[in-house]
């Protein structure tokens, strides 16, 4: 990336269905990392194969808009094997999607696994609530919520970054 900080790394975000949170992070990652000139591999990936080949949910799809992030295009994939390899970090929006991966993970997988919110001071641990039984309100706050992880992983990946060139 021409002007911008040029790193290797790449973040899957994963919920159950990748539909609603993980969709969302994905976007407002790719839209955090295109701001601050950040050029990183960024997907999203369900640990269900419920949607496979959706588009995002129409309110998550609509938040985003509001917000000025992009999230139509995606389509629902569940996630696989060589993702354990491809990415640097797989980023659960909760805490049995965590469990979820990690049991799928291969031994030798390179990938490190972690919630979003663990890059918030104070924050560790706490799951990204699902939005996707209730009403816009709901997408309302988990966006606000997943934003305020993606821009603590930004935040950190780019000193990572730093770091690696120093």
């Amino acid at each position: 990336m021409h002007g911008g900080i040029e790193h290797r790394t790449g973040v899957l975000f994963v919920c159950l269905g990748n539909i609603c949170r993980s969709p969302m992070a994905e976007g407002a990652f790719r839209e955090g990392a295109r701001r601050h000139g950040f050029s990183c591999l960024v997907d999203s990936a369900g640990t269900a194969s419920y949607h496979v080949g959706s588009q995002p949910d129409p309110r998550a799809i609509a938040v985003a808009r509001r917000h000025g992030v992009e999230i139509a295009g995606q389509s629902a994939r569940q996630i696989e094997r060589d993702d354990f390899y491809r990415f640097a970090h797989i980023v659960a929006l909760d805490r049995a999607n965590l469990e979820g991966i990690r049991a799928r993970a291969p031994r030798d997988g390179s990938a490190k696994l972690s919630m979003l919110m663990d890059a918030v001071e104070g924050r560790i641990g706490e799951p990204v609530a699902d939005p996707y039984y209730g009403d816009e309100a709901a997408f309302l706050t988990a966006w606000e919520t997943i934003n305020l992880g993606v821009e603590a992983w930004l935040a950190r990946l780019m000193r990572e970054a730093g770091a690696l060139r120093a």
